[in-house]
C-alpha cells in the first residue's frame, strides 16, 4: 500500500477542527473519518497484480546512441488501473522518464515507452516493474513489483570509425589503386615495367631483359624491373590488457575503452588491407577471443565479445602472453599489444616476454597518455600547482624511460590521448605496410 500527497494533505486538515473545536476528540474522529475514506479508496482501486506484462526492445546498441523499450501492460482484472508504472532500469541505462502515468480500462492494453541512452557498455539489466494503482479518490494506492527482465547489450561505441576512410584512402595509394603513384616498398611480387630513370636499379630483372633483347634489331635491351606491393593475408595479433590498470578512466573513458576503440580501428583497415586480424582480451585467463573473421563479421564479432568486458582488478599475466600469442598464429605477425606503460615497475612483466616476441613477430605497444599530465607541466602559478607539475613531469619521464626500453627490446611504442591513439596506431600500421616490414 501507498499513500499520496493529498492524503497527507488530507490528514494536514485535521488541525483546524482541533483548532476550532479545541478538543482531542475533534482530531480523534477526523482521523476516523480520513482512515475510512482512505480504505474505502484502497478497496476500490484496481489490483496491480492483475495484469500481464509483455516487452519489446532491441537486443543491442551502441554506446552513446538511443532505442526505446516498450512495456505492454493488458489489465486482465475487474476493475480499472489508474496510477503510475515505473520500469526499474539500471541506472547507468539512462533510462527517461523513470515513471510513466497510466489508465487501464479493465480488459484493456496499454504500451509504455521508455527511451534508454546508456552511458557505460556492457549488459544493461531491468529487472521488474512497479506498478501504483490509485482508487477514484486518488488518496491511497495499491502497490506491485512484478519481475519483467529485460537485456540490451551496449557495444563499443567505435566513435574512431570517422576516421576509417582517411586511411583507407591512404592504403589504396599504397597499393596503386588510385590515380597517386607511389614508390612504396613492399615484399609481394606485383608486375614487370619497363625501367624509367629514378627507379631503383636493385630492382632490375636482368633474367626478364635478357629474354626481352632481340640482337637481330641491332637496338640495346630495354631494362625490366620488378614492382612490388605490400603482402596480403599477413597476420595481426591484437591483445588488449584488461587487468587493473585498464581500468584507470583517461578523459572520462576507461583506458579499456581506448583501446577498444583502437583495435576496432586497426581492425578495419588491416581486414580491408587483406589482413588476417585476430583479438584476444586478456589479464590472467582469457577474456574474449575472435579468430577466424574477415570482414563484416570480424568487427560485429569484436563488439560482441568487447561489450561484456570489464577490467578486472588484478595484475596482468605477461608471462602468458608468448604462448597466447603462439596459440594463435606460428607464423611472423604484427603483435599489438593495447596496454599502459606509465610506471616503470608495473611495466616488469612487459618487458620481461618483449624479447620473446619480438624475435619472432613484430610488436607495437599501443598505451593511452593523460592529457591532462601533459597540461599540468605549464601550470605554475602558485606552491600547489608548482608540486602539480613536478609530479606531471616526473609522470612523463617514467613513461619515456619505459618507451625508450621497450624500443631497446626491438618494438615500436605509440601513444597518445583517447582521441588520438586510435588513428596513430592506424597510422603505424600503414607506415610499417610503406616501409615493407609488413
Amino acid at each position: 500500500m501507498a499513500v499520496s500527497g493529498w492524503f497527507v494533505a488530507l490528514l494536514a486538515l485535521g488541525i483546524v477542527p482541533v483548532v476550532a473545536f479545541g478538543d482531542a476528540l475533534a482530531l480523534v474522529a477526523w482521523l476516523a473519518i480520513v482512515g475510512a475514506v482512505g480504505a474505502v479508496d484502497l478497496a476500490l482501486a484496481g489490483s496491480p497484480r492483475a495484469v500481464s506484462l509483455a516487452r519489446e526492445l532491441p537486443a543491442r546498441v551502441r554506446l552513446g546512441d538511443t532505442v526505446a523499450s516498450s512495456l505492454t501492460i493488458t489489465n486482465r482484472g475487474r476493475r480499472g488501473i489508474r496510477g503510475i508504472v515505473r520500469d526499474a532500469w539500471s541506472p547507468s541505462a539512462g533510462a527517461a522518464p523513470t515513471r510513466a502515468r497510466i489508465a487501464i480500462p479493465a480488459a484493456e492494453r496499454r504500451s509504455v515507452t521508455t527511451s534508454l541512452t546508456p552511458f557505460r557498455r556492457g549488459d544493461r539489466t531491468a529487472s521488474h516493474v512497479t506498478i501504483r494503482s490509485f482508487g477514484p479518490f486518488g488518496l491511497v494506492a495499491r502497490q506491485a513489483t512484478i519481475a519483467q527482465p529485460g537485456v540490451l547489450r551496449v557495444l563499443p561505441a567505435f566513435s574512431s570509425r570517422k576516421h576509417l576512410p582517411s586511411r583507407l584512402a591512404r592504403l589504396r595509394e599504397l597499393d596503386g589503386a588510385t590515380s597517386v603513384q607511389m614508390r612504396g616498398q613492399g615484399t609481394e611480387f606485383d608486375s614487370l615495367r619497363d625501367y624509367v630513370r629514378g627507379d631503383d636499379v636493385r630492382s632490375i630483372d636482368w633474367r626478364a631483359t635478357a629474354r626481352r633483347s632481340d640482337p637481330s634489331s641491332g637496338a640495346g635491351p630495354r631494362l625490366t624491373i620488378r614492382t612490388w606491393r605490400p603482402e596480403r593475408d599477413r597476420r595481426v595479433v591484437i591483445v588488449i590488457d584488461s587487468g587493473r590498470t585498464s581500468a584507470a578512466r583517461i578523459a572520462n573513458e576507461p583506458r579499456i575503452d581506448t583501446a577498444f576503440e583502437s583495435s576496432l580501428l586497426l581492425a578495419a583497415l588491416a581486414s580491408r588491407a587483406g589482413d588476417r586480424v585476430d583479438t584476444v582480451i586478456y589479464d590472467r585467463r582469457v577474456r574474449g577471443r575472435v579468430q577466424g573473421a574477415t570482414g563484416a563479421e570480424l568487427l560485429s564479432r569484436m563488439v560482441s565479445t568487447m561489450a561484456p568486458v570489464q577490467p578486472e582488478l588484478i595484475e596482468m599475466d605477461w608471462a602468458a602472453v608468448p604462448d597466447l600469442v603462439r596459440s594463435v598464429t606460428s607464423q611472423r605477425a604484427l603483435v599489438v599489444l593495447m596496454t599502459s606503460i606509465d610506471a616503470p615497475g608495473a611495466s616488469r612483466g612487459l618487458l620481461s616476454v618483449l624479447p620473446q616476441l619480438t624475435r619472432r613477430h613484430l610488436v607495437v605497444v599501443a598505451s593511452v597518455a593523460d592529457p591532462d599530465t601533459t597540461s599540468a607541466t605549464h601550470e605554475r602559478r602558485n606552491r600547489t600547482e608548482v608540486y602539480r607539475a613536478a609530479a606531471a613531469e616526473r609522470a612523463l619521464l617514467d613513461t619515456a624511460r619505459v618507451s625508450a626500453a621497450i624500443r631497446q627490446l626491438g618494438a615500436d611504442v605509440v601513444t597518445g590521448s583517447p582521441d588520438a591513439l586510435p588513428p596513430a596506431v592506424a597510422d603505424r600500421y600503414i607506415a610499417l605496410k610503406l616501409a615493407g616490414r609488413l
